[in-house]
């Protein structure tokens, strides 16, 4: 039995004694009745975090959110730049789903590995559907950072809008729906937890980012728009590439193979390399910041 008590930013979860199945090995435990004091931007116990993920959307929620002011690429709390002026640059790789979205861009990743850049890769729920084998064969390949790039690839937001078209999410219900769904399913398949989520076309309220923290994910968008959503050809791409400046996030996408992405990418590495530029995935060029 749980009680949920819920105080300002503050949940109190009260816990009868109860048998709970741990993660990671399936032993059990027994646990006495316990009060957990938990702020909502705080990461959960390994053990238990699923467990407690359920408990922390509940209290997400029952909050009452402010009417959001904010709409875009821009709103507060979105990240687009890392937090250091060290010549690192994070490519990040959207893989979007969908009846335009599903494919997937082999030479571009095949170009990366045999260079052995790092990178992020945002990915959608309806992309891993359709690439499963290559889903899991990029999560185990250890230059690869996979995040969230949500379920029906969406703009977030708790009002509802469109962004290039696609309609948003309309309600706290929906923008959790829309992050975490995904989240879970990137979670069961690989046991990653993602720590960072882009939300589709990069829209947002303002109220949205709030919610995306509230779930224990940062919001990272970008700095450069590397081929402006697989439409640039090979030398825009690598001309866009070319501007990036210290700390630089880079979008690109990895789900269009027949566009100039992979062609702009080989292009413009060997000058970046050149200019003096490393490249990082977002956990690596954050904790240079810290």
């Amino acid at each position: 039995m749980v009680n949920i008590i819920v105080a300002g930013s503050f949940a109190f979860f009260l816990l009868q004694k109860e048998r709970i199945i741990l993660a990671d090995d399936h032993r059990h435990i027994m646990r006495n009745r316990l009060l957990i004091n938990v702020p909502l931007n705080i990461s959960f116990l390994e053990n238990d975090f699923i467990y407690l993920l359920e408990e922390k959307i509940i209290q997400i929620n029952a909050q009452q959110y402010p009417e959001p002011k904010q709409w875009g690429e821009n709103v507060s709390g979105v990240i687009h730049r890392l937090p250091t002026m060290e010549k690192v640059i994070a490519l990040t790789f959207d893989a979007c789903g969908g009846a335009w979205g599903s494919d997937y861009d082999e030479e571009l990743i095949n170009f990366l590995v045999d260079e052995e850049i790092p990178a992020t890769l945002f990915i959608n729920s309806r992309w891993i559907d359709n690439n499963m084998e290559q889903f899991l064969y990029l999560a185990n390949l250890k230059q690869f950072q996979i995040e969230n790039h949500g379920t029906n690839h969406r703009p977030l937001s708790i009002k509802g809008g469109t962004a290039w078209g696609i309609n948003a999410t309309s309600s706290v219900h929906e923008v959790i729906d829309e992050v975490i769904n995904n989240y879970k399913k990137i979670y069961e398949l690989t046991g990653q937890k993602a720590r960072y989520f882009r939300s589709g076309t990069a829209y947002y309220d303002e109220i949205a980012v709030q919610i995306v923290e509230d779930l224990g994910m940062e919001v990272v968008n970008y700095d450069i728009l590397g081929d402006a959503g697989a439409t640039y050809s090979a030398n825009q791409v690598k001309e866009a590439l070319l501007s990036s400046k210290p700390g630089s996030i880079a979008l690109l996408h990895m789900n269009q193979p027949s566009k100039g992405t992979a062609e702009g990418v080989k292009l413009a590495i060997p000058l970046l390399k050149e200019q003096g530029f490393t490249f990082v995935t977002l956990d690596e060029g954050f904790k240079l910041g810290e």
